[in-house]
């Protein structure tokens, strides 16, 4: 399996202090699975580019809403776990527009997250995600990072 952290934002990922935390936690999150950070124009786009990497399973699509489930690091590292073992090749987590998902967008995903009842700027959401991301993979590896807390 491989996990792509996608953003859809019009401007891209540009703050810089952002970019720096999601590309380190990227970065470490790849020591234990294949995993890259990919910037849409649009959520069509993004759904395009997912459906393009249909192969021999659909990539598994959590799109991060204030509507969707709150959840713990451990319930997210038991669904990547669970996302693996079923054979999926590919994860996509998404951040996405401003104006929030189309109803066919929800209706694709797979899983809807929320970071709690507030909002993020997409810079800092991508900054969480990329974290907890991280903090799943090293919670299903056994590795100390999220010892418990």
């Amino acid at each position: 399996m491989n996990i792509i952290l996608a953003t859809v934002t019009r401007k891209g990922l540009r703050l810089d202090a952002a970019r720096q935390l999601v590309d380190l936690y990227i970065k470490r999150a790849s020591k234990y699975v294949p995993c890259a950070v990919e910037e849409f124009a649009s959520e069509a786009a993004l759904l395009s580019s997912l459906e393009k990497r249909s192969g021999r399973t659909a990539p598994f699509l959590v799109c991060t809403d204030s509507r969707g489930e709150q959840i713990t690091s451990e319930k997210l590292a038991a669904e990547v776990a669970r996302v693996a073992d079923s054979g999926a090749q590919t994860l996509a987590f998404a951040i996405g527009p401003a104006d929030g998902w189309s109803p066919t967008a929800l209706a694709r995903a797979n899983l809807k997250i929320a970071f709690g009842p507030i909002t993020l700027p997409h810079e800092l959401a991508a900054v969480v995600a990329a974290e907890q991301l991280y903090r799943a993979l090293t919670i299903r590896a056994g590795h100390p990072y999220h010892s418990g807390h």
